[in-house]
């Protein structure tokens, strides 16, 4: 049998055989990560959308995240709702019977906090109605929803403000059962 090296491409070579200690590397780096796999915890540790799974974003982390959302043409929006419903539930939810459920999502939609911020252009006008808002509710979930105007669609959502008292999720160090 004939043993080759991997074969790595480069820019400046069309093909080149990798050498061993490239290789060694590599797998080293593979191991590693093998040991950062977590078992998730789904006993009080629920996720909303995007980023929920970090620890809560600070002003300056969601003003870039706002940065990006103008930058890439698409309005900011915030919208909030109860703790007893955000997260769908039997009990809070009325669920479409006969099985027809394509395409259909229970409790996609929580109040919209004014309208969406068509114009906005500097994520601190952002974080200045996320305060307003957790002023007006509390104990009411915030989050941040980008829409694109051109195809009419959601694009991205992301948590910005739990209730203080809480209780549905657990701290990072605490989200794994290994």
């Amino acid at each position: 049998a004939i043993v080759s090296a991997p074969v790595v491409a480069s820019r400046t070579t069309a093909m080149k055989p990798a050498s061993k200690a490239v290789s060694f590397k590599a797998a080293n780096v593979a191991a590693k990560k093998t040991n950062a796999f977590q078992v998730w915890n789904p006993i009080d540790n629920k996720f909303f959308e995007t980023f929920s799974y970090l620890p809560p974003l600070s002003e300056e982390e969601i003003i870039k995240q706002v940065d990006y959302i103008v930058r890439n043409g698409y309005t900011p929006c915030l919208e909030f709702s109860s703790p007893e419903t955000a997260y769908v539930k039997s009990t809070n939810t009325g669920r479409m019977s006969g099985g027809v459920t394509c395409n259909y999502f229970d409790n996609r939609y929580w109040s919209m906090w004014k309208l969406p911020m068509f114009g906005c252009t500097d994520g601190a006008q952002v974080v200045t109605e996320i305060k307003a808002c957790t002023k007006a509710f509390p104990d009411a979930y915030i989050r941040l929803v980008a829409f694109d105007n051109v195809k009419q669609v959601q694009c991205s959502l992301l948590l910005v403000h739990r209730p203080t008292g809480a209780k549905d999720h657990q701290s990072p160090e605490k989200r794994s059962v290994a």
